[in-house]
């Protein structure tokens, strides 16, 4: 099992007096920061590395989500088979992400 990368969490305020630090942590150390408006989180300092496959990830989650969908009762045994599997393997990773 991996190591959680570190994350840390700043006041926008105080984020703002050392932005060179938050980005370096970001850029190198692959650290995140969490930026804190009243109380709430509002936004998130990552490194582009980090970002990019961010959105890689949630485009092949979307794919695979749009493969599962219920291919309608006029489609064939096979294809209702494989949309099953596909919703089946989502649920399972999002039921185990839910109790880590």
């Amino acid at each position: 099992m991996s190591e959680r990368p570190t994350v840390h969490r700043n006041q926008i305020a105080e984020a703002r007096n050392v932005l060179g630090e938050v980005i370096a942590r970001a850029r190198f150390a692959g650290e995140a920061t969490i930026l804190i408006n009243r109380g709430k989180e509002a936004a998130v300092i990552v490194g582009c590395d980090f970002y990019e496959q961010a959105l890689h990830d949630r485009a092949l989650i979307e794919e695979l989500e749009r493969r599962g969908a219920d291919p309608g009762a006029d489609a064939k045994a096979d294809a209702k088979s494989k949309a099953r599997t596909i919703r089946e393997a989502l649920g399972g990773a999002e039921r185990s992400l839910d109790l880590a």
